[in-house]
């Protein structure tokens, strides 16, 4: 095949065709690694806008005034539906990619060419061999996009399983967490269930030691996989921002409020939370303040924090005396995660849950 070149203006149209196809080949291709492959947190422009636009359909669908379950049913899907689609538009893109490409090499430059072009694209994409090309640097290209589509099926294939186990994982300790702090989980009915059957003594060892590594875990998956974010619990009113939220106005309070000898379970426990937090809110660009100061205003009010005091004192924790240094440590650690947490739990539609999502 030979490539009239007696036009220079059509020539550089040809060029420019040719790259725009090759960008859009090799976009698809790195959000695709990016997506699957990559251990850390990266923008894949693809996957974000699959994920915005099944999002913004559901917004759209939903009324504002249905109910939660209705909501939850609806929201349930946005994350399988988007990793189902996410094949199909990196498949989409590679054939527009590739048709550009196969126009720039063809003799003819009209619609016909244009039309052949993306049916040999769509043929050698899916490896169906339908429409193809005898001349030697089409039919390279075909067996390059051929290659390339395998491999984009192939990495979706084994992406799920990863997936699902992180969520599998992720959700094991927030099911537990039910028999402790209730449905949906409160960090006051985690006190009052642990002083009823005689375990404060075991808090820290029962809970802040399981859920330190949940935080590094949750982050790292969270990080490397963004859309498990969106991923609902089985269980319409489990969530696990709310569960998050919960244990770490759990640790907040086992410091500031109860009085217990420090083991320091607690301390490490909430660091690891808010810093898992604060990275996931970061990537989907949630205000949060990075060093906030322990005078910062947090979105629980004092009357609500003395409100939880006496629920406590009447089921029988044991306090701290000075109230106002107690609502000034709460304060201080409750800063750290109180904007990623309220943004996450707006930004999944988290179900209701006491000091995380009734602040949305």
């Amino acid at each position: 095949m030979v490539i009239a070149v007696s036009n220079p203006g059509l020539l550089a149209i040809r060029v420019a065709v040719a790259l725009v196809g090759l960008l859009i080949v090799v976009q698809t291709f790195m959000s695709a690694v990016k997506t699957v492959v990559v251990p850390r947190a990266g923008t894949a422009l693809i996957t974000r806008g699959v994920f915005r636009t099944v999002r913004w359909t559901i917004d759209v669908l939903v009324p504002k005034k249905a109910s939660f379950e209705t909501k939850d049913r609806w929201y349930s899907i946005h994350a399988p539906v988007a990793f189902l689609l996410l094949p199909v538009a990196w498949l989409i893109s590679c054939g527009i990619g590739f048709g550009f490409v196969y126009w720039s090499l063809s003799v003819d430059h009209g619609f016909g060419a244009l039309r052949s072009s993306f049916l040999t694209s769509g043929s050698s994409m899916l490896t169906l061999g339908v429409f193809f090309q005898r001349d030697l640097p089409s039919a390279s290209l075909e067996f390059a996009q051929a290659t390339l589509g395998l491999i984009l099926v192939a990495m979706l294939i084994s992406y799920l399983p990863t997936i699902y186990g992180a969520f599998s994982r992720r959700e094991t300790l927030v099911a537990m967490l039910e028999s402790r702090a209730g449905t949906p989980p409160s960090p006051f009915e985690a006190l009052t269930r642990f002083q009823a059957i005689g375990a404060m003594d075991r808090l820290d060892e029962d809970l802040f030691t399981r859920w330190e590594p949940w935080f590094a875990e949750v982050e790292e998956s969270h990080l490397s996989f963004p859309g498990l974010v969106f991923f609902r619990s089985p269980h319409m009113e489990r969530s696990w921002i709310t569960a998050a939220g919960t244990v770490l106005d759990l640790a907040a309070l086992r410091i500031s409020v109860v009085d217990l000898p420090s083991t320091g379970r607690a301390a490490l426990c909430l660091r690891q939370g808010y810093l898992a937090l604060r990275r996931i809110a970061n990537y989907f660009e949630i205000e949060n303040p990075q060093n906030p100061s322990p005078t910062d205003p947090i979105s629980v009010t004092r009357r609500e924090f003395d409100l939880m005091l006496v629920e406590l004192r009447a089921a029988g924790v044991s306090l701290k005396v000075d109230e106002e240094r107690a609502w000034m440590d709460f304060v201080g650690w409750r800063v750290n995660y109180d904007a990623s947490l309220v943004g996450l739990c707006k930004l999944i539609h988290a179900p209701p849950g006491r000091w995380s999502s009734d602040r949305v």
